[in-house]
C-alpha cells in the first residue's frame, strides 16, 4: 500500500505541484489537503496520513505553531516543512517544534521526493549545512553566530514580524495570535531592539520585504 501524504499549503498552485510530483511516485499518494491550520487540525486525524507536508505561512495561522499543535495531538506524526523562508532561520526552530525535515520551496522540485522518503524512513532531512548545525546543537555545543539578525528573534517574535510583513496592524496581530495589543507592542519593541532600529515604519518595511523574499533590500534597511 502506498504511503499516504497530507498537504498543508495555502497556495493552490503549490498544492497542485506537490500533489503531481508525489502522486507520480511509486508507493506515494496524496490523501488530503488543507489550506490553513484549522482545516489541517480537523482533517488530519480523519485521514490518518503517514506524513504531513507543512508550509510555514498559512492563510489562518503560522505553520510553526501548527507543528507544535500536531505534535501535542498526535505525537510521533512525521512532519516535513516545505517553505519559502530561509532554512538557516527556520529549520532548527521547526526541528525543535517537532518537524523531521525542512525543504526550501526553491529546491522542492529537485529534492521533495528524496526528503519525503527520508522522513518516512525515520530520518531527518536537512541540507548538509543545517545537519552540521543540528548535530552541534544536539551535542550541547553553541550554535554558530547567526548569519541574519532575524535569527536572534524568538518564535513568537518571528510570528509578530511575519504578520507585520503581511500588513496586519497591532490590533489585528493581537487578535490573530490571541494576545493583548499591549503584549504585541512589547514584542514589537523587543524586535526593534534586536534588529537595531527605533523606527516602527522601518521595521514594517523590512517585514514586508522579508515576507516577499527580498532579502538584500531588507538587509539594507537594517543597516545603520
Amino acid at each position: 500500500m502506498a504511503d499516504q501524504v497530507f498537504l498543508v499549503e495555502d497556495h493552490p498552485i503549490s498544492r497542485r505541484g506537490q500533489k503531481a510530483v508525489l502522486n507520480a511516485e511509486m508507493n506515494l499518494e496524496v490523501c488530503g489537503e488543507a489550506g490553513g491550520a484549522a482545516e489541517a487540525l480537523e482533517r488530519i486525524p480523519e485521514m490518518a496520513p503517514d506524513l504531513v507536508l507543512v508550509d510555514l505561512s498559512l492563510e489562518d495561522g503560522n505553520g510553526l505553531e501548527l507543528i507544535k499543535d500536531l505534535q501535542n495531538h498526535q505525537p510521533g506524526l512525521p512532519l516535513l516543512v516545505v517553505s519559502m523562508h530561509e532554512e538557516s532561520l527556520y529549520a532548527l526552530r521547526c526541528i525543535r517544534a517537532g518537524a523531521r525535515g525542512y525543504v526550501m520551496k526553491q529546491r522542492a522540485s529537485d529534492v521533495l521526493v528524496e526528503a519525503v522518503r527520508e522522513v518516512l524512513e525515520g530520518r531527518i532531512y536537512l541540507s548538509t549545512e543545517m545537519k552540521d548545525r543540528l548535530v552541534q546543537t544536539l551535542n550541547g555545543g553553541r550554535e554558530s553566530t547567526p548569519e541574519s539578525l532575524l535569527e536572534l528573534l524568538s518564535d513568537r517574535e518571528i510570528q509578530v514580524f511575519e504578520l507585520m510583513g503581511h500588513g496586519l496592524k497591532t490590533g489585528e496581530i493581537a487578535e490573530h495570535l490571541h494576545l493583548s495589543p499591549k503584549t504585541v507592542y512589547s514584542y514589537q519593541a523587543r524586535i526593534k531592539d534586536k534588529l537595531n532600529t527605533d523606527s516602527t515604519a522601518k521595521l514594517r518595511q523590512w517585514a514586508v520585504l522579508w515576507v516577499a523574499g527580498i532579502g538584500s533590500e531588507a538587509d539594507d534597511i537594517a543597516s545603520p
